[in-house]
């Protein structure tokens, strides 16, 4: 087993540091959303995920899988969108039995508007304060820290065929 050292000074101050710049970032990328277009986080990670989607809509345990989110929590937000306008229940699949949930025409103009506000906060508040070197410097390590986390299977150990 690994030892198990405290971080140095100036280590905490770099964590603490990248967690409030984290935090800061979150708040106001959430604000944006929420004044410049009248939508939650939560609605715009449902509306950007079905716009993605083929035919702008999916079953709705595939949109609880894509979203990373309780099959409960992805109920009460949709019948919360749904009250809004912004998606309906659809059937789905070849015989229209499993329960679907799709774009309704508002849904498609609200979020096509909030994917470019959104686009326009991250450009100001994120990409606009780097430096080409150090947007290649951030895209390594955070590639690096996702594979360090969450490892894709490796292809000679036969993982990918379980999946």
């Amino acid at each position: 087993m690994a030892e198990t050292r405290t971080l140095e000074p100036e280590e905490w101050e770099l964590w603490d540091s990248w967690m409030r710049a984290q935090r800061l970032l979150v708040r106001e990328l959430e604000r944006g959303l929420q004044r410049d277009c009248g939508i939650s986080k939560a609605e715009f990670s449902v509306l950007v995920t079905l716009w993605q989607a083929p035919g702008r809509e999916m079953r709705v345990g595939e949109l609880s899988e894509s979203l990373d989110w309780a099959k409960s929590r992805v109920s009460h937000q949709l019948t919360r969108m749904e009250n809004r306008g912004f998606v309906e229940r659809t059937p789905y699949g070849a015989d229209g039995r499993r329960a679907g949930i799709g774009l309704t025409d508002q849904g498609r103009r609200a979020v096509q508007s909030a994917i470019l506000v959104h686009a326009g906060n991250i450009r100001r508040y994120f990409f606009d304060s780097l430096t080409p070197q150090q947007a290649a410097e951030f895209r390594a390590w955070s590639g690096q820290m996702i594979e360090r986390i969450e490892p894709r299977p490796s292809e000679s150990t036969g993982d990918d065929a379980a999946q």
